[in-house]
């Protein structure tokens, strides 16, 4: 078995994070924890990403039958949505109860044994490459599932036509987000034990005095889609609101973190 994480590990002892004093004690992460949390982060992974294929794909049984304007369809399809979200929801709790007793990684600073960081290291520069080609694959799948669309749209097609290629799009976009997923769960956990990327200390500390916003905004939004869905009957219309709240949501989040810098 390769030691080269033990010599990289070394290295990192001389980069310590001197910001906390002396009378301040985190806790240590062994490698034995250390390798329970990638192993459940790597076992969580297609759950999550399944779950969230669930919901994308719950809105298209109501949109094959949005244009039949037939009561008893349009209530099988609703149906049909509730029960996929239904389960994708039972998927979530029932992950994030298994996760949650390794959860204050991703939201407190830690220290770790000796020879934790170099393993992890490895362990993510040997998932970097397979990484970056899915995370590509992903995307490229969620920008060209507009296409059959907007092939529609010129062609000025039939209402049924454009309502079976936006099927088509929501399924080409829970492909791609599940690949997304998949490879980010894993990608994350690496980055929460060296505490990189959005899991540094700093970003945690972000993430604590923002977590109410994120809960208020998305619920919200939520309300809105649901009322004005249900009032105008217009499913195949409401649903842009998700594209453009998720565009307004990175604007809003972005000044938020802006006015907590300046707070400071």
């Amino acid at each position: 078995m390769s030691t080269d994480y033990l010599l990289k590990d070394e290295i990192e002892k001389e980069k310590i994070d001197t910001s906390c004093d002396t009378d301040c004690e985190l806790h240590r992460v062994t490698m034995e924890e250390a390798n329970a949390y990638m192993n459940e982060k790597k076992k969580a992974a297609p759950m999550l990403a399944n779950a969230t294929t669930l919901c994308i794909l719950s809105l298209v049984p109501l949109f094959l039958v949005s244009t039949l304007n037939d009561g008893l369809a349009i209530g099988i399809a609703c149906t049909i949505l509730l029960g996929m979200v239904a389960l994708a929801v039972f998927i979530f709790i029932k992950t994030g109860i298994k996760l949650s007793p390794l959860q204050y990684l991703e939201q407190e600073p830690f220290e770790t044994e000796y020879g934790v960081t170099g393993l992890v290291k490895e362990k993510n520069q040997s998932y970097q490459e397979h990484y970056s080609f899915s995370l590509a694959c992903g995307v490229v799948l969620c920008i060209l599932s507009v296409i059959p669309l907007i092939i529609a749209g010129c062609m000025e097609a039939s209402d049924y036509v454009c309502t079976l290629c936006l099927a088509v799009l929501l399924i080409l976009v829970s492909i791609g987000v599940n690949i997304l997923i998949r490879v980010s769960t894993i990608k994350s956990s690496y980055d929460t034990l060296l505490q990189e990327g959005d899991y540094t200390k700093k970003e945690k500390l972000v993430k604590k005095k923002t977590e109410t916003f994120t809960g208020v905004y998305w619920c919200l939004v939520t309300a809105v889609y649901l009322g004005w869905s249900l009032w105008t009957k217009q499913w195949d219309v409401t649903y842009m609101i998700w594209p453009v709240a998720a565009v307004l949501y990175a604007a809003m989040y972005g000044i938020v973190r802006m006015i907590m810098k300046l707070e400071k």
